[in-house]
């Protein structure tokens, strides 16, 4: 590859919905673009979204990968180049240089920064040795996995108390687990949750220790007031205890917020000129696939105007 293909208007770091309509905008405007994904297909956190999406408008679909299967096949008539498996190990952003684990280097005249969100881990000892050995992603997905066994979720906003209605239909019983006193969801969600007879709460604790040989048998759980210790006999365990950006190349680099979100203005541009964040990385009060489409939008066109306008 020479010079000249590794050099491009803007840089896109992430192939969400953001990172998608970020590119697409950027063919659409004339500009030379790169769009970087570190996983082996598009989509983001849209393909770990399995119930119905209803909300984004101008399309339904069953799940958040049939919606993402929709913008992949829209951005595949445009030019703009794209890479699957780019790990980013480096990223300059005074520069404009990325700098991938495979030691290729991009660089470029503007960023956009689309890295997305991930989950909260709980952070215990033991926690990576049960990853799908009794931990699972979605009661949606793991609905059959569970039947006629206990499960434990950890969380107390909506996403918890909704993954407990549904995991309550196969499972054999269902234990809510809730640092604080109150729930934060819904009322219709909470309503259900304090009426069904297979879900029982446990508001004020939190979980210290998986407990099995190869998979889970029982989660020890705290209860923050007293400090006593208990065992809950659970083989199945969910966490939804929100998201984290990923913006650890960044620190240093641009402001953030105290949680590591991305600060931007109203053109989605950051601390740093030319670098600009669109997605869920850069706004934590409206995390939504509308939201994100929005902003790969308005960064590219901001982009545009600036390279423009000769500033």
């Amino acid at each position: 590859m020479n010079k000249s293909e590794k050099d491009f208007d803007v840089i896109v770091i992430g192939g969400g919905a953001a990172g998608l309509s970020a590119a697409l905008w950027c063919d659409e405007l004339g500009l030379s673009a790169l769009l970087l994904e570190k996983e082996n297909e598009f989509g983001g956190q849209l393909r770990r979204v399995y119930n119905r999406i209803e909300n984004h408008l101008g399309v339904e679909t069953e799940n958040g990968r049939e919606m993402s299967e929709i913008f992949v096949r829209q951005t595949e008539k445009r030019s703009f180049a794209k890479r699957l498996k780019a790990c980013v190990s480096f990223v300059d952003l005074e520069r404009k240089s990325i700098i991938l684990q495979t030691g290729e280097e991009y660089t470029a005249r503007a960023l956009i920064v689309a890295t997305g969100v991930r989950r909260r881990r709980l952070g215990i000892e033991n926690e990576e040795a049960f990853l799908e050995k009794g931990i699972i992603d979605s009661g949606k997905k793991n609905a059959e996995p569970a039947r006629e066994k206990n499960v434990l979720i950890v969380g107390g906003g909506d996403a918890a108390l909704e993954n407990a209605l549904i995991l309550a239909e196969t499972a054999r019983k269902v234990f809510l687990v809730h640092r604080r006193k109150d729930f934060r969801g819904r009322a219709e969600f909470l309503e259900k949750v304090r009426v069904h007879p297979k879900i029982e709460t446990f508001t004020g604790f939190i979980v210290r220790r998986l407990i099995g040989k190869e998979f889970i048998s029982e989660i020890e759980i705290e209860n923050l007031q007293t400090g006593k210790l208990r065992r809950v006999p659970a083989e199945i365990l969910l966490i939804r205890i929100g998201v984290e950006p990923n913006t650890e190349l960044l620190r240093g680099q641009i402001s953030l917020d105290a949680e590591g979100y991305i600060k931007i203005d109203g053109n989605c541009e950051t601390s740093l000129k030319m670098v600009f964040a669109a997605g869920d990385a850069a706004n934590p009060a409206s995390p939504t696939v509308s939201s994100a489409v929005g902003m790969g939008a308005t960064a590219a066109k901001a982009i545009y105007a600036s390279l423009n306008s000769g500033l």
